[in-house]
């Protein structure tokens, strides 16, 4: 796919990036292709791109043929992109906060679940990562770039030293795997950080049913807050330490255990135990 550098873009429109927004344009073009393929974008699909910045990766998603749903809250990179890509019939430009946007707006009988695609602002990732998630039964695959260490913690399975509560959370709705990795030269202005590209796959069903999500997300965070501790420790401010053994018990988990040992299978039956004894 055609390829345009961002520099050259800024250069063009008087720009430069807005650090205090985060703003780092990715300008690897070997980045930029894994994204796009690992993506699926293609004729007759539809991508809602979170952060379109200059229209890079934009203009090698409405290559593919797909519709591009475009979000950018920036005003003057808006400006850029309807001087670069405004004409184009298959794109959509929403001026607009990621984090506060409708996603399943993008939904319809043809177009059941977009593709969602972004360059998410370090600071922003995971307001936006559970945005995505309250919208998990009307989205398709998320192909998103977060820094390496985030990614890490993703892609992380039990027991590992990098798994906690994302990896809990996001696992249990989404099958993660990593794309590639992107060095801070991969961007401009280069980030003083490592990123990478993930995708996170919709599962058929969550792993392991519960009735109240929120009320999990509570309990996998009180249980990753200090992670040397026990999980019957980690989990008694939530009901008392001998509500946290019964859980324990109905949910047949050792409360000796740390809670890095445990599934995202295992924290929905815990759940589910809190959930009977109310």
């Amino acid at each position: 796919m055609s390829f345009e550098s961002p520099g050259a873009v800024l250069r063009r429109h008087g720009l430069v990036a807005r650090k205090s927004w985060g703003q780092n344009f990715l300008v690897a073009p070997n980045v930029h292709a894994a994204i796009v393929a690992a993506s699926g974008a293609g004729e007759g699909t539809r991508v809602v791109e979170i952060g379109a910045g200059l229209g890079t990766l934009t203009a090698g998603l409405l290559a593919t043929g797909a519709e591009v749903w475009a979000i950018e809250r920036d005003r003057d990179l808006c400006q850029v992109l309807r001087a670069e890509l405004g004409a184009h019939e298959r794109m959509r430009l929403f001026e607009a906060d990621a984090v506060r946007f409708d996603y399943a707006s993008a939904c319809d009988p043809a177009h059941p679940r977009p593709i969602i695609v972004g360059n998410l602002p370090y600071h922003l990732t995971a307001p936006l990562l559970f945005a995505l998630l309250d919208r998990n039964d009307c989205t398709g695959d998320w192909v998103v770039m977060v820094q390496r260490e985030v990614a890490e913690r993703l892609v992380a399975p039990p027991g590992s030293r990098t798994y906690g509560g994302l990896s809990v959370v996001m696992q249990r709705h989404r099958v993660l795997e990593w794309i590639i990795a992107a060095p801070p030269g991969a961007f401009l202005p280069p980030p003083k950080v490592e990123s990478a590209v993930v995708r996170l796959r919709p599962r058929p069903a969550p792993l392991g049913a519960v009735d109240d999500e929120l009320g999990l997300r509570q309990l996998v965070r009180a249980a990753f807050q200090q992670r040397r501790k026990t999980l019957l420790n980690a989990l008694s401010p939530l009901g008392g330490r001998a509500a946290a053994g019964a859980w324990c018990a109905e949910a047949g988990i050792d409360p000796g255990v740390r809670p890095e040992r445990l599934s995202p299978e295992q924290f929905a039956a815990l759940q589910r135990a809190r959930e009977r004894a109310r």
